[in-house]
């Protein structure tokens, strides 16, 4: 059972953003909002949201992406954060579960993920 004055700042704190129905296997683009020094710029970050986890304001998402030299990179966002400028969806995908760690060990074509229908 949780405070209904958390609650109350939490609804309001999320209600706020604009955030897309997304779920794990979904290939994602994030505006992340960079600061170096004074200056702040806009960074995105392509790959596949390969878990959800939390509830709240403290939900969070993990995005793997394939970087220099077919090395995995993953990342954490918090999904409410300020330093997010925007999420799309950019392909639904089609999977069974809902934390995809198991493309940690794939490679290559292996890798992929088939594309949701549309019907």
């Amino acid at each position: 059972m949780r405070n209904k004055y958390i609650e109350s700042f939490e609804k309001a704190q999320t209600e706020a953003k604009n955030i897309p129905e997304f779920r794990a296997g979904d290939t994602l683009k994030v505006a992340v909002r960079i600061k170096e020094g004074t200056k702040e710029r806009v960074q995105n970050y392509e790959g596949v949201c390969i878990a959800i986890r939390g509830e709240g304001t403290g939900r969070t998402f993990m995005v793997r992406k394939m970087g220099a030299n077919s090395v995995g990179v993953e990342r954490i966002f918090p999904l409410y954060s300020d330093s997010i400028e925007s999420i799309s969806v950019l392909r639904r995908g089609r999977v069974r579960r809902a934390k995809l760690f198991y493309l940690r060990e794939l490679k290559g074509k292996a890798a992929r993920i088939k594309e949701l229908r549309r019907r």
